[in-house]
């Protein structure tokens, strides 16, 4: 994997959108892969948690017949962060302050999250 053009795909999303604060990547069951993250932010536990909450929002699609899961938002009183699916293997966490333009940030993503699905499953030399 190359790690570099992972870090630059995450880079470049926070300069794309004003008010991203952090971004994670991270294996579906939780191992973090990738984090651009403040000394404030644990980005192991934070991986832990947005694969906890991708396996549930899965769920949630699939039993109530909404199709492939893509992306889910939780909104808190500083701001929000989103989790997106990164394939069915990998995830997306955005943290994002209270100016965050959401919409801006989902059409932003989306073509992120192709890249970034080729980043992960590019073999190395290849």
């Amino acid at each position: 994997m190359n790690h570099e053009a992972l870090a630059m795909e995450m880079r470049g999303l926070r300069e794309q959108v004003t008010g991203i604060t952090d971004t994670a990547v991270a294996a579906a069951d939780g191992m973090l892969i990738a984090a651009d993250t403040a000394a404030t932010i644990d980005p192991e536990g934070l991986a832990a948690i947005a694969a906890a909450g991708l396996g549930i929002a899965r769920r949630a699609a699939e039993a109530t017949g909404r199709g492939t899961f893509r992306q889910t938002v939780t909104y808190g009183s500083q701001g929000c962060a989103a989790f997106y699916a990164v394939g069915d293997t990998a995830l997306m966490v955005v943290l994002g302050d209270e100016g965050i333009d959401i919409e801006r940030l989902h059409e932003e993503t989306r073509p992120a999250l192709g890249r970034i699905g080729s980043i992960l499953t590019a073999t190395e030399g290849a």
